[in-house]
Order: structure tokens, then sequence, then C-alpha cells
């Protein structure tokens, strides 16, 4: 009833959880997004209706230490030649009767079956949770990811904004000189052409925007709309930002707190009882057993409850089972256990080597772009100079309107790509932060 009670408020919970996750309008932060995400994603779900099967699995596999009881009951009515339950004679005539009885067993030996069942189970069980906290990592990594590039897309809408803008305001003053015949109608339609380029890539960096921004709503299991907006961290970088410690430190780490490398060690201790479990095929097993019985006849005067106690019955005893030949199915079990042992061990080397190839190449990919952004910093402040006097050369006639609009879309080009080098470098440092166990945040 207690685990029938549970069941039935983890759904209800689950349920009207999802609808009021549904129900908030934003806008999220990442904390909530991935909170949102944890309770709507049904792989996780499905992952925790599982783990109650575990549970089960565990629950039976207890109670086979205990004997089992049964009761039954049964009433017949014969007509013609039967035997009477009562004189054990066969009698021509119509007889009713009573049947009640009761059976218990329990075993005494069964070379470890139970206890082994029970310690699978309890293995099983700790595994699954560890699943569960992998796919929960999982899923709090590709949010932060989806979350990251929303960001990312949203400075990327503002420097074509600014570019967009720039290129009018250039257009506008371009468009009075050529007017007053200071510059030659070439250069007004050397701007009208960038400005309807600078268009073109602000209507695709919003349409790029929506798409990240849908992105992260499926993430989340909800419904997308318009008015779908998150909360924009303040992301800075300083020079403590790169985790200090190697790969080879943070993989060391990593075995320790990573589920899915628990959840790996833990295959092989389940794989170990499975082989102790078909080992214990080839043992005998003894079983203690009793049975009560009685029954009642309507062919005499003698009351129910007097028939009742006359006819009861008793008996117990004690069973051994040996096995002698089981047409190799015995040695075929162990087999396939060692076997499924040998496939866990693979496993969890594989776990390891995947986790070890994961975090190179995260760290890998983490200087890389710490180089990458400190060399777009530099491109863009040098970008910004050479644009700063272009911008006064064009002001004074200098150069022409194609040139200008060389050093204004290298500018604009150098700042979007360090758009993209920070919140790389960004991400993937926060990536190594997982790995060494830290709560991953964007603060």
């Amino acid at each position: 009833m207690k685990k029938c009670f549970l069941s039935l408020a983890f759904f209800t919970s689950t349920v009207f959880g999802v609808f009021a996750q549904q129900e908030y309008t934003g806008p999220y932060d990442l904390e909530t997004a991935v909170n949102i995400a944890l309770e709507n994603n049904l792989n996780l779900k499905r992952s925790e209706l599982n783990q109650q099967t575990n549970e089960a699995a565990l629950l039976q596999n207890q109670g086979a230490r205990y004997p089992n009881l049964t009761a039954g009951g049964s009433t017949n009515f014969n007509w013609g030649r039967s035997i009477n339950p009562a004189t054990n004679l066969f009698e021509t005539q119509r007889i009713g009767n009573v049947n009640l009885n009761a059976n218990a067993n329990a075993p005494l030996f069964n070379a470890g079956r139970v206890n082994n069942s029970i310690k699978q189970s309890k293995v099983n069980l700790e595994q699954g949770y560890y699943n569960i906290e992998a796919t929960k990592n999982s899923i709090t990594l590709n949010v932060i990811n989806l979350y990251i590039n929303v960001v990312f897309n949203q400075e990327q809408v503002k420097i074509a904004e600014s570019q967009y803008q720039t290129t009018e305001e250039q257009l506008e003053r371009t468009t009075k000189l050529v007017n007053a015949g200071s510059l030659p109608y070439s250069d007004q339609l050397d701007l009208q052409s960038q400005l309807a380029t600078n268009n073109v890539d602000l209507i695709n960096a919003k349409a790029t925007l929506t798409i990240s921004l849908l992105n992260l709503a499926q993430a989340l299991q909800i419904p997308y709309t318009p008015d779908f907006q998150i909360v924009k961290p303040e992301l800075t970088i300083d020079d403590t930002f790169m985790v200090t410690e190697s790969s080879a430190t943070i993989f060391e780490t990593a075995e320790e707190v990573m589920p899915e490398i628990k959840a790996a060690s833990l295959g092989v201790q389940s794989a170990e009882y499975g082989v102790k479990l078909a080992k214990a095929g080839f043992y005998p097993s003894i079983n203690i057993g009793g049975n009560l019985g009685t029954n009642y006849v309507d062919l005499y005067d003698e009351k129910f409850g007097t028939q009742l106690d006359f006819n009861f019955s008793q008996s117990a005893g004690i069973s051994l089972s040996v096995p002698i030949f089981s047409r190799m199915a015995n040695k075929a079990s162990v087999q396939r256990a060692r076997v499924q042992k040998s496939l866990a061990e693979v496993a969890e080397i594989e776990a390891r080597n995947q986790l070890r190839q994961d975090i190179e190449t995260a760290y890998t990919n983490a200087l890389a772009s710490e180089q990458s952004y400190q060399a777009s910093l530099k491109r863009v402040e040098s970008l910004e100079e050479s644009y700063r006097i272009a911008q006064q050369r064009f002001d004074l006639g200098a150069i022409n309107s194609v040139d200008f609009q060389v050093a204004q879309n290298n500018l604009f080009s150098a700042q979007s790509q360090l758009i993209y080098d920070k919140y790389t470098y960004i991400f993937r440092v926060k990536v190594l932060d997982f790995y060494l166990g830290n709560p991953i945040n964007l603060n």
C-alpha cells in the first residue's frame, strides 16, 4: 500500500509538474531552464520508471528468503459411481463434499541463490541510480550548450543591427553629399547595395536566433511561442578563467565523480553475481514443506465442524533435489554468465576510455579556444583602430565608399568571430568544470 501511494504521488507530482512548468512564461534563466528540461524529459522519466522495476526485483528476491503459504478450499458434487472422500470406497450415489487445505514450504539450502539474487538486485538498483544521474548530466550539458547558443546569437543580432545602422547613417550622409555634387553617384549606389546586404545579414541573424530559441524550447519539452526569451547572463572571462589542472588530473577526478563510470563498475559486480547464480545450478537444493487438510461429506449426520475436526490431517517433509544431468543447461548458463561478465568488463574499460578521450578532446579544444579568443581580441582591437581611421578619411573624402566598406566589413566580421570564440571558449571551460565535479553555472 505504501509503495502504491508513493507511486501515485510520483505520478501526480510529475503530471502537475509538467503543466506547472508549461504555464511558466519566462524569461528563463539557466537554472530554471535546466530544471524544466529535467522535469519534462521523457527519456529521464522512462529511466526513473525502469528504476521502479529494479526496486520490485529487489523486493521479490528479498521475499524469497521467507516461506510461502497458500490456503484454499473447494466444494464438489458427484453423481453415479464415485469415491466417498470419508471412506475412500466407491459408492453409487450423490456425494457432496468440502475440502480445505493449507500448504507452506521454504528453502533450507540452495547454494546461495537467494543471497546472490538479493545482492545482484541491490547492485542493479544502485547502477540504475547512477544511470539516471548520467542521463541528467547529459540533459544538463545539452541545455547549457543550447542556452549559450541563444546568448551567442543574441550578440550576433546586435552586431548585425549595429552594422546596418552604421551603413544607414553613412548612406544618409553620402546621399546629401551626392545631391550637393561633392561625391559621385556611384558612392551612393555602393552604400545602397551594402545596406541591402546588411539588411539580409540582419534578417538571417534574427532567423538564426529564432531557431536557437526554438531548439532550446524543444529541449525543455515546452511549446514554443514568439515571446519565449531567456535571461541573459553576464559572461566574463578573466586571466584565471581557464582551469589549471592538466587533462590527466581532470580524468583522475572524473573517474571518481562521473556516474557513468560508477554505473559501469557496478555492471561488472552485477555480472559477477550472475556467474555465482549460474554456478548454483550444479549444487543440490533442500526444501522443507508442510500441509494441513480436512474435508466434509454431506452423507453423514455429523455436523460440519465435527467432520472437519475428525478429518483434519497434517504432513511435513524435507525434499532433496540433486542435479545429475541437465542436458548441458547448467554448463551453458555458466558460460553465458561468464560472457556477460566479460562484456561488462569491456563496457567498463570502454566507459573509462571514452571518458578519457572526451576529457582530452575537451581540454585540447578549450586550450585552442583560449588561443582563438585571445587572437580575436587583438584582431578586433587592431581593426577598430583601422575602422576609426578609415571613417575619418572617408568623412574627409580621402577614401571612397568601397574602401570604407571594406574596413567596416572587416571590423564587423572580426567582432562576430570574437563573439563566437568567446562563447565557444566559455562553454568548453564549463565542460571541464563539469568533469571536475563542479556545479555548472554561467555567472
